[in-house]
């Protein structure tokens, strides 16, 4: 049994954005040489959710959409009211409770079966990054496990 851990960085360019990371994992993965077992892909961020759905645009926006809708920005969150939060503040802390809260129903990672060097994704199943609180560098963690 081997592992393989990388980090791969990912500059976003939008607040709220699913970016397709189907083929770094993928380079991940070929690099290991890691034949069969699984891959975790994992957001160091706890703004930023790591999902797995269809990369079609109209179902990006829709999916945006719900995000926006189930957790508003402009819903009043405590995280925000900086007057009385005195927990894990910075220089330049950002208004960003609503991000925090829509991570929460995304989840952080995803695993991924590999068998014959390959990720068993279905058909239309791609890997995203989803972006809640950006643009932003990001940094993601892809750890292959297997022979």
């Amino acid at each position: 049994m081997r592992t393989s851990t990388r980090t791969v960085s990912i500059q976003t360019t939008r607040h709220l954005e699913f970016v397709d990371i189907t083929d770094e994992v993928v380079c991940c993965l070929v690099d290991s040489g890691i034949r069969d077992g699984f891959a975790v892909v994992f957001s160091r961020h706890t703004t930023a959710g790591i999902r797995i759905n269809e990369h079609e645009p109209l179902l990006l926006e829709d999916m945006a959409r719900l995000l926006e809708q189930m957790v508003p920005e402009d819903a009043g969150y405590r995280h925000d009211d900086f007057a009385v939060r005195t927990v894990n503040l910075t220089e330049n802390e950002r208004v960003n409770g609503h991000s925090h809260c829509r991570s929460l129903l995304l989840g952080a990672s995803e695993t991924v079966p590999v068998l014959g060097g390959r990720l068993l994704l279905g058909r239309w199943q791609r890997i995203f990054l989803v972006e809640l609180d950006g643009p932003s560098e990001r940094e993601l963690i892809v750890q292959l496990v297997g022979g």
